[in-house]
């Protein structure tokens, strides 16, 4: 236990008696556990040895009830799918302490890093055959909605974390309207997708190399949204970039497989890639705009400064969708002033 730093010594106590009482039915040595992974938030992952010599995971979400409800309760979706996901051994909700069934220590992050490109493509087959499986087989109408406000609530963290905190800038009244329109566009794109189970953190961090590909993991904040949006998250990573070759591929495969399973309107974004393409394009950019305003917050609030270096990659995505279409321009205008370097152009808005 001495590897493991807790907050407090009550939630040490807490974890030591609940772990011991869980000792014998599931043959733990509750001396041997580690750290396994810790995430942006206060969850974190703990790996226990058995007697037999295999390994079980602790999840440990101090404050977190409804989350690890909602774990527990979009596992049991998942598994129903065929989807590879942790079985959950035992848990006391409100504590916030999770035993589970233990995937495996290489999460396709590592792998990809390392991957030779046939390797790496039969990785992300996997993960997109994955997520056409889930939003095809998942149980999207018991999932909270991805809704306006939910959209919105998401854009402003990009905007009282990165905007005002991380560069200090307060927008003036066009400014907020270029703002206002983009956010609109946004939100227009992503309500007119079909809507489907969406794991919202689609990412290889939260992928993992075993048998069956891929394990899946961190889907409690799954809800019912935009089709592309996950697989936006999976090609357009925080931590690992492609080339647009290799995104591409990947999206055309899924496309395919997603119109076969009956996922796309053939007269909508299954009839024509492009259409599709952009609607990913857009779900994405949302996605990223949020995630700078949460790495800023990270650095700034949570004091986890490294989020932040990662900062250029997301501004990187961002400003290559924006500047890919007109409606987007005033965003490539906000998004390049706070990377110190104006955009010259004029635009107007309708």
């Amino acid at each position: 236990m001495n590897a493991i730093a807790w907050p407090d010594a009550a939630r040490e106590t807490s974890f030591q008696n609940w772990l011991h009482g869980l000792s014998a039915s599931h043959e733990l040595l509750p001396e041997t556990v580690t750290l396994a992974n810790a995430d942006a938030s206060a969850r974190r992952y703990l790996r226990v040895k058995r007697r037999d010599g295999s390994t079980l995971i602790v999840m440990d979400a101090p404050g977190q009830p409804d989350s690890l409800r909602a774990f527990i309760s979009v596992a049991q979706m998942m598994r129903g799918c065929a989807l590879h996901v942790p079985d959950v051994l035992a848990a006391d909700e409100a504590q916030g302490f999770a035993l589970l069934s233990d995937l495996g220590d290489t999460p396709y992050l590592q792998a990809l890093k390392q991957a030779e490109p046939a390797d790496a493509d039969r990785l992300m087959r996997a993960a997109t055959q994955a997520l056409v499986t889930w939003q095809s087989r998942g149980d999207a109408g018991a999932l909270p909605a991805f809704d306006e406000v939910f959209i919105r609530r998401e854009l402003q963290i990009f905007v009282d974390w990165c905007v005002q905190r991380e560069y200090g800038r307060q927008w003036s009244e066009t400014q907020q309207a270029w703002w206002e329109h983009s956010c609109k566009a946004l939100v227009r794109s992503m309500l007119e997708q079909p809507q489907v189970p969406m794991h919202r953190d689609y990412m290889v961090r939260n992928l993992m190399v075993c048998e069956p590909l891929p394990g899946v993991l961190d889907f409690q904040d799954a809800v019912r949204g935009p089709i592309a949006y996950d697989l936006a998250s999976l090609l357009r990573d925080a931590f690992i970039s492609w080339d647009e070759e290799r995104e591409l591929d990947w999206a055309i495969r899924y496309w395919e497989q997603a119109r076969k399973a009956g996922l796309l309107d053939p007269e909508g974004l299954g009839a024509d890639f492009g259409e599709f393409w952009r609607a990913l394009e857009w779900s994405g950019l949302q996605r990223h705009l949020k995630i700078l305003g949460i790495f800023c917050r990270l650095k700034h609030r949570d004091g986890k400064p490294a989020y932040a270096e990662e900062l250029p990659r997301f501004f990187a995505y961002a400003i290559k969708v924006t500047t890919r279409y007109v409606e987007l321009s005033p965003l490539t205008h906000l998004l390049e002033d706070l990377r110190g370097s104006l955009v010259q152009t004029g635009f107007n808005l309708r």
